[in-house]
C-alpha cells in the first residue's frame, strides 16, 4: 500500500513532466523555444514540439500576413504643395531569430511602431522628390511600389518582409482647401469667359454673314424686279405702239376715256380749263376727231 502511495505522486510528476514538455504549433503561428532569454529552437512548421520543463519557454508569433495603419502625416512635394498622406501596410515575419533581437519581448506591437516610422520616412522621402500632380496621377501606383522596396531593405533588419504598401489618401491640409477650391472656382470662371466669349464672337459672325446674305439676296431680288418691270414696261410699249400703229383713231378714243375716267372722279380736285380744248373734244362731237397727221 505504502508503494502504490509512493507511485502514484511520481506517475503524475512524470506525466506533468511530459506534457509540460511538449507544445503545439498552429498552421497560423511561428514558435520559438527560449532559454534563459536565449533562442535555442524555432519551430516554424506545424506540429508537436518539445522543450524542457522548468527552464526553457515558448513563445509564439503570427506566421500570417498582418497589416499597418500608419497615421495621417505631411508631406511637401518638389513643388511646396503640402499633402496630407496617410497608407496601409502588409507585413509578415520571415527571421523569428532577428526578429526576437530586433523587437525583444514585445513582439508585433512593438514592431508595429517600429514599422510605422520606417514607412512613413519612406513616404516623405519618395514622395517628397515628386511634384505633387505625380501623387496624384497614374505614377501613383509606381511610387507606391517604390515606398514598399525602400520599406523592405530597412525592415530587414527586423526580421520581417513588407509585403505591400498602398496608399489610402492624398488630400490637402484643410488650411489650403480653400484657397485651393478659390484657385479652382476662379479657373472655371475664367474658363466659362473665355467660353462665352468665343460664343459671341461666332454668334456676331453668324449674325453678319446672315445680315450680309439678307442684304444679298435683297439686292438681287430687286435688281430682277426691275429688269422684270423693265421688260413688263418695253412689252407693254411695244403693244401701245402695235395698237396705236394698227387703228390710232381708236387708240386716241380709248386714251381720251380713260382720262375722262380719271378726271371725273368723286373727290377729285377740281379742273379750270376752256370749254373749247381739246380735251372735251369727244363730248362736244358726235363724230371723233379726224385723226392727227390726217
Amino acid at each position: 500500500m505504502n508503494k502504490l502511495n509512493f507511485a502514484i505522486p511520481v506517475l503524475v510528476l512524470i506525466a506533468v513532466g511530459v506534457l509540460s514538455s511538449v507544445f503545439i504549433v498552429d498552421e497560423r503561428e511561428k514558435a520559438m523555444v527560449l532559454q534563459f532569454g536565449q533562442v535555442k529552437q524555432v519551430k516554424e512548421e506545424p506540429g508537436l514540439g518539445f522543450k524542457i520543463p522548468l527552464i526553457q519557454e515558448v513563445v509564439t508569433y503570427e506566421d500570417r500576413i498582418l497589416g499597418l495603419q500608419t497615421q495621417p502625416l505631411e508631406v511637401t512635394p518638389l513643388d511646396d504643395r503640402r499633402l496630407v498622406v496617410d497608407a496601409f501596410a502588409r507585413w509578415r515575419i520571415t527571421n523569428l531569430v532577428d526578429f526576437r533581437e530586433a523587437v525583444g519581448a514585445g513582439g508585433e506591437e512593438a514592431a508595429q511602431v517600429r514599422l510605422e516610422r520606417i514607412v512613413t520616412a519612406a513616404i516623405r522621402e519618395v514622395l517628397g522628390g515628386v511634384p505633387s500632380n505625380r501623387v496624384l496621377s497614374e505614377d501613383r501606383t509606381a511610387l507606391m511600389n517604390t515606398i514598399r522596396d525602400s520599406a523592405r531593405r530597412q525592415a530587414a533588419s527586423l526580421g520581417v518582409d513588407i509585403v505591400d504598401v498602398r496608399l489610402t489618401r492624398t488630400d490637402l491640409p484643410e488650411q489650403n482647401l480653400a484657397a485651393t477650391y478659390a484657385r479652382m472656382r476662379a479657373e472655371r470662371e475664367r474658363e466659362a469667359a473665355d467660353e462665352r466669349a468665343r460664343g459671341e464672337e461666332a454668334a456676331q459672325r453668324v449674325r453678319a454673314s446672315a445680315d450680309r446674305t439678307v442684304v444679298e439676296l435683297t439686292s438681287d431680288a430687286r435688281r430682277q424686279a426691275e429688269v422684270i418691270r423693265g421688260e413688263a414696261d418695253a412689252e407693254r410699249n411695244r403693244v401701245y405702239a402695235e395698237a396705236f400703229g394698227r387703228d390710232p383713231e381708236f387708240f386716241a378714243f380709248t386714251r381720251s376715256l380713260t382720262s375722262y375716267q380719271r378726271a371725273m372722279k368723286p373727290g377729285n380736285s377740281s379742273i379750270v380749263m376752256q370749254p373749247d380744248s381739246t380735251f372735251f373734244e369727244y363730248l362736244r362731237s358726235d363724230q371723233p376727231p379726224a385723226p392727227a397727221g390726217n
